[in-house]
């Protein structure tokens, strides 16, 4: 069994490095600096212009676009990295590191999920007026699905109605966590809906493009993510208010959008996962390097048995995620979505409780420093426990897992041996 990387994704990898290093890590504190700036002069919401700077250089370096998978890029017309699954997760931990970096590659999400979507599911006049601007970068987007009002890990309950008028659809209902909506260049929502109540349970939703600018639409509030605002990408609580769009706005047809979201999702996870892996992992080098610098009771904070515990653990969870996610993405390269959804819902289910853990012992090295944001595992740690919540909850993650290893044993079901023991 092979595990090592091909030589193109090395190839990659060290040319993303090198951009890291060069010019992502010296421009951490330009970024904050900036954020600060613009809080005070009442531009919060301003994009900023410290990741603006990097884009063209990330082009120019040939990094850009990443994310794009083959078969979305044979279907966008775009000939960008054209990459695997497989390919591309080593370089999302790299970028991963830095939280804000996947912008600089026009790799962050929602728009890795909706450009796919749009190159897999949507006309060709939508992948016109809406992909092409999106994967050059001159664009934002949002996806528009959770709902305040039920219970959304049940994608079912979601109540928002898009009903046909003629040649139009008209749109009603209130989403939240609508990530990417607070940013001033977002120009259209892909929002998830009922067209039709009455049908089969999971054929009832269809997914639409609805443009920022439509009528109707409100931006009611950002919502915090443990005291941060995420600005100026925000995640957004937005009104639909009779919000009419044309027919050739829908994306792949009436009752197909959760077909769509299965698609949409499964490379999004591995985005995810590694992403949180390369946090995990600058988590764990800023334990180690503390650690070592720190004295606490006569001898180093590295010399402390807890901590070489925690250090040894976190190497030990880290690389059991790393390898589980490759899998996934192998699974999904070789057979597609459906073929590896119980390593995808593993991942989903593993990754983020690691990544928690890690930076929350890191952050328990650091001591006070840990609590605030003179270093970034405050914020990171707020990141990973969302991400026990985005494209799903663990809750629901596990159920799918345990059903999936029930079955292998409900066809033929086999008495049970007991154990032969013997008395005390």
């Amino acid at each position: 069994m092979d595990f090592d990387y091909s030589p193109k994704t090395k190839d990659l990898q060290g040319r993303l490095q090198s951009f890291m290093d060069e010019h992502i890590y010296p421009s951490e504190g330009a970024y904050h600096a900036e954020i600060e700036a613009n809080t005070a002069a009442g531009k919060r919401w301003t994009p900023l212009q410290t990741i603006e700077n990097l884009k063209p250089k990330a082009q120019a370096a040939g990094l850009w676009n990443l994310f794009l998978p083959v078969d979305s890029a044979a279907a966008s017309g775009y000939s960008g990295a054209g990459l695997t699954n497989q390919e591309y997760a080593p370089l999302a931990e790299i970028m991963g590191r830095v939280m804000w970096s996947s912008e600089v590659f026009n790799c962050s999400a929602p728009d890795t999920g909706n450009m796919e979507t749009i190159a897999r599911y949507g006309s060709e006049e939508n992948k016109a007026r809406w992909l092409k601007p999106l994967l050059e970068g001159k664009i934002r987007s949002a996806f528009a699905m959770t709902e305040p009002e039920v219970a959304s890990s049940d994608a079912t309950n979601i109540q928002t109605r898009i009903e046909r008028q003629g040649d139009d659809y008209v749109i009603n209902g209130r989403k939240w966590w609508t990530s990417g909506a607070g940013d001033p260049r977002c120009a259209v929502y892909i929002t998830m809906g009922k067209t039709n109540p009455d049908a089969p349970r999971h054929s009832q939703q269809s997914m639409v493009m609805v443009p920022a600018n439509t009528p109707g639409i409100t931006v009611v509030r950002s919502l915090n993510v443990m005291g941060y605002d995420d600005a100026p990408h925000g995640h957004m609580e937005v009104l639909f208010e009779n919000v009419r769009v044309p027919v050739s706005n829908i994306l792949l047809g009436e009752g197909r959008g959760f077909e769509i979201a299965q698609g949409r999702l499964g490379p999004g996870r591995i985005h995810h996962c590694m992403r949180l892996i390369g946090l995990a992992e600058r988590a764990l080098e800023l334990m180690c390097k503390r650690a070592t610098a720190r004295v606490a009771f006569g001898k180093t904070v590295a010399s402390q048995t807890v901590t070489q515990e925690r250090i040894a653990e976190s190497r030990c969870k880290i690389d059991m995620a790393r390898l589980l996610t490759l899998k996934a993405a192998w699974m999904m390269d070789i057979a597609g979505n459906k073929f590896a959804k119980n390593e995808i819902a593993m991942i989903k289910v593993v990754a983020p409780s690691m990544a928690c853990q890690v930076i929350d012992w890191a952050m328990q090295v650091h001591g006070g420093g840990g609590m605030c944001d003179d270093f970034p595992l405050a914020y990171s740690y707020a990141n990973a426990r969302t991400l026990r919540f985005a494209d799903g909850p663990d809750e629901v993650h596990r159920n799918s897992i345990a059903k999936m290893e029930l079955g292998k044993y409900a066809a033929s079901p086999k008495p049970v041996e007991m154990p032969v023991t013997r008395g005390c």
